[in-house]
């Protein structure tokens, strides 16, 4: 290892080692310098490696040349799971670095996400450049350059999309609760504004933090219930569709994976007293409505590859009852899905098979358990949306949309058709 090696570790403590080659005096002149960016230069060659931005989360343990050596940061995580997120800055164009990320699982059945603009737009790297742990990737003449397992959204994401519909009079920007790290968590009504509406839907997203594909397909449900058309109309009608985007906002802006969260994750804390904020204010929201909602969808991504985690489907539950519902409104999606990523209901997950068990939800109840406990609820179920694959076909934010988009149909006609009048759902 070279001193300028040495030194890029000894840069940064949040995200790595530091170096044996310096004396513990410098190693803490070092970090109270500069704590948060690794930073490396040769002669006229410089890196600058870090995640010290919303959503980051990477740790870098050593560089050996072109070669760097990092990993995710579990943070409070129980066991082991994939979020990372990072970017390069102030590298000579044309420079050819392989990051190793310790073993094959924190890359995706498509490589990583790049982007060049900042995060405006994102592109699969592809895994040409993959080869177990490793990928390797040609820096352009640009900033910085940013790489993470999946294309990410963060608060600033969500803005943009509000800012669109700023002036829809369809769409009601309110205040869930305060987060633990004092955020404004976003509560957002869409479509009718009767008080009460015929029907009203509640959407979460994001009680893992890291799922990001979930908001992409928030963002395209919306869309398609805030247009001009018949669909948008007929919502503006009769249904009132509240979302919570973020229920673990604080995971999302700091980059926590979320997943497993120690004592329990935000999709566990629906029993008993919430200990998030986020899961109270949205347990007494409900049940301060005069007219609670009969669908309820949470939205979450599954494993990073392999077998069902690429596949879209819902997961069952054991009430005999509502698994027949949730294969009803299966039905309803796949007639109305007109996106690029296919969807089948013999793809939902049936309770008692792979994962979908009872050991599973030891930590807690989750939203869709606690929702079927609703009064009046027809359907309440967990949907699970790929990162990278669907059958072959790419995850992309458009992607993602329209497919949010061709929910937004299908709880238009799974209403129409199968609750003409709200009643509770009888065991």
């Amino acid at each position: 290892m070279s001193p300028t090696q040495a030194l890029f570790i000894c840069f940064a403590p949040r995200y790595g080692k530091p170096s044996y080659f310096f004396p513990a005096w410098g190693r803490l002149f070092l970090l109270i310098l500069l704590p948060f960016t690794a930073t490396c230069s040769a002669g006229e060659t410089t890196l600058s490696l870090d995640a010290a931005f919303p959503g980051g989360n990477i740790v870098l343990e050593r560089v050996e040349g072109d070669n760097v050596y990092l990993k995710p940061d579990l943070r409070d995580t129980s066991g082991w799971w994939f979020y990372w997120n990072f970017r390069v800055r102030d590298i000579s164009p044309g420079r050819t670095l392989t990051f190793d990320l310790g073993n094959p699982n924190p890359l995706g059945v498509r490589g990583p996400v790049v982007s060049t603009d900042n995060g405006r737009n994102w592109s699969w790297l592809g895994v040409e450049p993959c080869k177990g742990s490793t990928f390797t990737y040609t820096f352009p003449k640009c900033p910085a350059v940013h790489f993470a397992f999946t294309i990410p959204y963060v608060t600033s994401d969500l803005h943009v999309f509000l800012e669109r519909w700023k002036h829809s009079p369809c769409l009601a920007v309110k205040r869930l609760c305060i987060s633990t790290g004092k955020r404004d968590v976003e509560l957002l009504c869409a479509g009718s504004s009767s008080d009460p509406p015929r029907y009203r839907v509640l959407i979460t997203a994001r009680h893992h933090a890291c799922e990001t594909m979930a908001s992409f397909v928030l963002e395209g449900l919306l869309d398609r219930v805030l247009a001009e058309g018949d669909t948008g109309n007929w919502f503006r009608e009769h249904v009132q569709v509240v979302a919570i985007p973020f229920m673990d906002k604080d995971g999302v802006e700091k980059g926590d994976q979320g997943k497993n969260r120690r004592p329990r994750d935000h999709n566990r804390d629906y029993a008993g007293e919430s200990i998030y904020p986020e899961t109270a204010a949205l347990r007494q929201y409900v049940e301060n409505l005069s007219h609670p909602p009969c669908v309820a969808l949470d939205l979450h991504c599954p494993y990073i590859r392999g077998e069902r985690n690429e596949l879209i489907y819902l997961v069952g539950s054991p009430n005999k009852a509502m698994w027949d519902n949730q294969q009803a409104f299966g039905a309803s999606v796949q007639k109305a899905n007109d996106s690029p990523l296919p969807y089948r209901p013999t793809d939902n997950l049936a309770h008692g098979t792979s994962w979908n068990t009872d050991a599973n939800y030891k930590q807690g109840c989750n939203f869709a358990q606690w929702a079927e406990t609703i009064p009046g609820m027809r359907m309440a179920a967990s949907m699970e949306i790929p990162y990278a694959n669907v059958g072959g076909a790419p995850v992309t934010p458009e992607s993602a949309r329209q497919f949010g988009g061709s929910i937004a149909e299908a709880i238009r006609s799974y209403l129409k058709d199968t609750c003409p009048v709200q009643a509770p759902l009888q065991p």
